[in-house]
Formats: structure tokens, C-alpha cells, sequence
């Protein structure tokens, strides 16, 4: 996969192209999540320090550590995504690398376009359902 030239400055300079692969642990969003290596330790870090005994955070652990992947920029700017990994987004020629803050989300582009669709069409009609964070958040 070719990362855009606007992302692809930032990502090595930040990370010296040193990333990291892993699944989105939403089993309705198949898609994988990118992260530059020094933002998946802090990440890898925080979920190492949850209860061992937590059934959630076990859960949350074995997706997001457990399929993480090491992964590197080429000097063109490419990056070979796993086989396995490929397969559970269901990633073939045409994906879509959407920007989510400190971090990417990897999709397949059908599947991406159906699903901005679909949260583009929802309507929020009871907004106590948000969290106090997004009831708070001035965009």
C-alpha cells in the first residue's frame, strides 16, 4: 500500500517509518488501525498496565497486542500490510486510509464508502445518548 505523500513526511519523521499494524476490535468495522511506533507503545504500555484478570481488558488485549504487527516504510513510501491481516479487512486493490488522530484506519474502499454512508444518514434524535465528553466538544 502506497501511504500519500502529505501523510508520509510526518509518519517518518515521527516514527523513523517504524509502524504498527493492527485489527480495529469492533467486529462491525472491518478494518485495521496504524499507528507510528512511538504512539502504539504508549497504547501497548496502557494495556499491559490493566487487570490481568479483567475479562474486557484480556479481550482488548489479545485483538489489539495480539495481532499487532511491526511494519515499515519502504523508501518509496509503501507499506506491505500481513497476508492475515490483509484478508480480516478485506483488503484488495482499492482501499481508503481515513486520518483518526493518532492514528489511521486502513479499509477496504467499498466497505468504507458504505459505511460513511450509513453514519452519514444516522440521526442523532436523543443527543443524552452521547458522552459528557461529546456533548462538551465545540466543533
Amino acid at each position: 500500500m502506497a501511504v500519500p505523500a502529505k501523510y508520509r513526511e510526518r509518519l517518518i519523521a515521527e516514527s523513523n517509518s517504524q509502524l504498527i499494524v493492527t485489527i480495529d476490535p469492533d467486529p462491525e468495522d472491518h478494518c485495521l488501525w496504524l499507528y507510528p511506533l512511538p504512539v502504539w507503545e504508549a497504547i501497548e504500555h496502557t494495556l499491559d498496565s490493566l487487570p490481568s484478570l479483567d475479562k474486557a481488558a484480556q479481550k482488548i488485549r489479545r485483538i489489539l497486542i495480539g495481532h499487532a504487527t511491526e511494519c515499515e516504510l519502504d523508501g518509496q513510501g509503501r507499506l506491505l500490510l500481513p497476508s492475515p491481516l490483509r484478508a480480516m479487512a478485506n483488503l484488495d486493490r482499492e482501499v481508503a486510509l481515513v486520518g483518526q488522530g493518532k492514528k489511521f484506519e486502513i479499509w477496504n474502499e467499498v466497505t468504507w464508502i458504505a459505511h460513511r454512508d450509513k453514519w452519514m444518514a444516522e440521526d442523532i434524535k436523543d443527543y443524552t445518548e452521547l458522552s459528557d465528553d461529546l456533548k462538551n466538544l465545540s466543533l
